[in-house]
C-alpha cells in the first residue's frame, strides 16, 4: 500500500475548529507519513497557521509540515517564524513563495525573499527542517514553458529542498509524463502528487482554472451527466479511486490528499485503495 500525507487548513471560527479537530480524528488512524497545515494567500493566515501546528504538534504523535510563504514578509520576519516552529517541535516545513492577498498585486516586501528558491536556500543554512516545496504537473501559469517550469523545480532542488509535492491534476498520465521529465532533467529527489477529492465539481474546476490544472473534457462531461442525475458523489469517489490507483500501478509510493478539511471523502478514498486504521483514536489524541 502507499503513504499518505494529508493537507488541512487552520481554522477561523469556532466551528470550524471543531471540523479541523473531526478531520484528524477520522484520518489520523491511517497512519499517515506527516500531515501539513497551509498558508492563506499573502499570509494571512500565518497566526493561525501557527497555533493550528503547534497544537498538532502538541496533542497528537503526527509529523506536521508548516507552510511556510515569503510574500508580505520581511526575511528577519520569516526566519523567526521558521525558528518558532523549530521550537514548537516542527521538523518540517512546505516552503512556498505564496501568493498575494485577492485583489493585490504579488510583490516582495522591502528586505524580502525574492523568490521560493531564496527562501529555501535560507531556511537550508538557518536550520535543520525537511524541506518540501511545490511542483506543477501541468506547468506554473506563469512558467512561459514546461521546461522551464521543471527547470525552476531543479533550482528549488538545488538549493536544498528534500521533496516535492504537486498541485492537483485529473489525469495519472500527467503526473507520468512530468516525472520523467523531472528524471530526464536529473530531479532525483521524491516528488509527491497531490490529490484533490472532489467535494464539489464546480468548485473544483473554478480552482483549476485559477492554478492551471488542465480540466479533460471527459471529466467535464462526466460530472454535468452525474450532477443532473445527483450521482456527483458517487462519481468523484469513482474518478478520484481510479486515478489514485493508476499512480500506484505506475510506481506511486505516497499520495498527498488536499483533504479541504472535509475527510469522508479523502477516507473512503484510502479504503477503497485498501490503506485501512493502524492506530485506534484514542492514541492520536
Amino acid at each position: 500500500m502507499p503513504a499518505v500525507s494529508f493537507e488541512f487548513f487552520p481554522p477561523k471560527t469556532l466551528e470550524a475548529s471543531f471540523r479541523l479537530w473531526d478531520t484528524i480524528q477520522t484520518l489520523a488512524p491511517l497512519g499517515p507519513d506527516f500531515v501539513s497545515v497551509t498558508y492563506g494567500a499573502g499570509g494571512t493566515t500565518r497566526e493561525l497557521t501557527h497555533e493550528a501546528v503547534a497544537a498538532l504538534t502538541k496533542t497528537t504523535d503526527l509529523k506536521v509540515a508548516a507552510h511556510l510563504t515569503c510574500v508580505n514578509a520581511t526575511r528577519a520576519e520569516t526566519l523567526q517564524i521558521a525558528r518558532e516552529y523549530t521550537a514548537a517541535g516542527v521538523t518540517d516545513i512546505v516552503a512556498l513563495r505564496g501568493d498575494a492577498p485577492k485583489g493585490q498585486e504579488l510583490r516582495a516586501a522591502p528586505d524580502g525573499f525574492i523568490s521560493s528558491i531564496d527562501l529555501i536556500a535560507a531556511l537550508k543554512a538557518e536550520t535543520t527542517a525537511t524541506i518540501r516545496v511545490g511542483a506543477y504537473p501541468d506547468s506554473h501559469p506563469e512558467a512561459a514553458s514546461m521546461d522551464a517550469n521543471i527547470k525552476y523545480l531543479k533550482e528549488k532542488f538545488d538549493a536544498g529542498a528534500d521533496a516535492a509535492i504537486t498541485q492537483f491534476f485529473f489525469e495519472a498520465d500527467t503526473f507520468f509524463r512530468f516525472r520523467d521529465a523531472c528524471e530526464k532533467a536529473g530531479i532525483d529527489k521524491p516528488i509527491l502528487p497531490g490529490i484533490l477529492p472532489i467535494e464539489d465539481w464546480s468548485k473544483a474546476r473554478s480552482f483549476a482554472k485559477r492554478c492551471g490544472t488542465t480540466v479533460p473534457a471527459w471529466l467535464d462531461e462526466a460530472f454535468e451527466a452525474a450532477i443532473r442525475d445527483d450521482r456527483h458523489d458517487l462519481l468523484a469517489q469513482a474518478v478520484i479511486t481510479e486515478l489514485c490507483s493508476d499512480l500506484v500501478e505506475g510506481g506511486v509510493n505516497h499520495l498527498h490528499f488536499y483533504t479541504l478539511n472535509r475527510p469522508e471523502l479523502t477516507r473512503d478514498i484510502c479504503a477503497a485503495l485498501g490503506i485501512t486504521p493502524k492506530m485506534e483514536l484514542a492514541q492520536v489524541a
